[in-house]
């Protein structure tokens, strides 16, 4: 299978296409990090290559809601990169995945086909990450539980992957202290399974010594002093 992985420059996706038997290409205005097959230039170039499946990563600099406090000041910025969305979209390839975090693709072009979260793949996090799919199956949940920290975006609703929300499943809580997540190590497990693993991105590990001084216990200054009778 002809595989392009489109705005990608780390060959992550792009490896674990090859590693799989599969003629498979990056492509990203910047130049690979990783010696592979890479076209450095405008995907616009290579869309009509003959290829089987397309996978994107449009830049979500104009696009994700975290950014909302600056759409005043970049509406130019959001009307091209929409524009660059709908070119993917509208790409002469069989089968096509668009990836995204929430964005405005979702109220300017339309609702994502499918909503996954790392722990749903063996990861303990959470980033709530929206799919656009063309011909392609929705992913299915590689673990049977939310082991992330973090919270679905809304209680008691069921995940477009079919499964229910750890939100939903306790109540509109995290089964644990959220602050207890965050000062855990970041740990993945397993290796790349097919096609590939949507969160590839790894994350060093952190050791407990360089945790912040929540996991210590408070600490005193002259500034603060201790209270008295305090911990």
């Amino acid at each position: 299978m002809r595989v392009l992985i489109a705005c990608e420059y780390s060959g992550t996706v792009r490896d674990a296409f090859l590693a799989r038997g599969h003629d498979a290409m990056s492509c990203d205005l910047l130049p690979t990090d990783a010696p592979g097959p890479h076209w450095c230039g405008d995907v616009r170039d290579v869309l009509g290559m003959g290829w089987d499946l397309m996978i994107a990563h449009p830049p979500c600099t104009h696009l994700a809601v975290s950014g909302a406090r600056w759409f005043d000041k970049k509406r130019d910025e959001q009307a091209a990169a929409l524009d660059f969305v709908r070119l993917l979209m509208d790409a002469p390839i069989e089968r096509i995945a668009i990836e995204n975090p929430v964005s405005i693709i979702s109220s300017r072009i339309r609702k994502p086909d499918q909503i996954i979260q790392p722990y749903e793949h063996g990861h303990e996090a959470t980033k709530t990450t929206c799919l656009w799919l063309k011909n392609l199956p929705p992913f299915s949940p590689r673990t049977s539980s939310a082991r992330g920290r973090g919270t679905s975006p809304r209680a008691g609703a069921a995940c477009l992957s079919g499964t229910t929300c750890r939100r939903a499943r306790t109540g509109g809580r995290s089964a644990a202290p959220r602050s207890r997540g965050l000062l855990r190590p970041w740990r993945t497990s397993g290796a790349l399974k097919p096609p590939f693993d949507p969160f590839h991105l790894r994350r060093p590990s952190i050791p407990r010594s360089a945790a912040p001084h929540a996991a210590q216990g408070p600490r005193w200054c002259a500034a603060h002093p201790r209270p008295a009778g305090g911990p």
